[in-house]
């Protein structure tokens, strides 16, 4: 059986050794995806008794950007993958915020 050609793109985009490893980074940012979908339900009743309005959706975006983060090295550290995990979240800050790479 051969692998499918997106998994190896994302081997080789990533720098992973394995389609393994691949398969489980794909499942640490999948754990993490539910566990931020589980969760607001709690921020929300925790927060508001009765309907939330309608600006609370923006705010929670906002708010649980760090949370998703901390959850993502959690959840890559259970999963033996931090090492990945956190250079993918030294890019990823390093992008947002505009710093580029230091010529070695």
């Amino acid at each position: 059986m051969s692998t499918p050609s997106w998994i190896n793109k994302l081997k080789d985009r990533w720098q992973l050794k394995s389609v393994g490893q691949v398969i489980i980074v794909l499942i640490v940012f999948t754990c993490t995806g539910f566990t931020v979908m589980f969760i607001k339900p709690y921020i929300t009743s925790f927060l508001f008794q009765e309907n939330h309005p309608g600006w609370f959706s923006v705010l929670y975006w906002v708010l649980i950007f760090p949370i998703y983060n901390v959850i993502l090295l959690m959840y890559g550290f259970i999963f033996g993958q931090f090492q990945f995990f956190w250079a993918f979240e030294k890019r990823f800050f390093n992008r947002i915020f505009g710093k580029k790479k230091q010529p070695s």
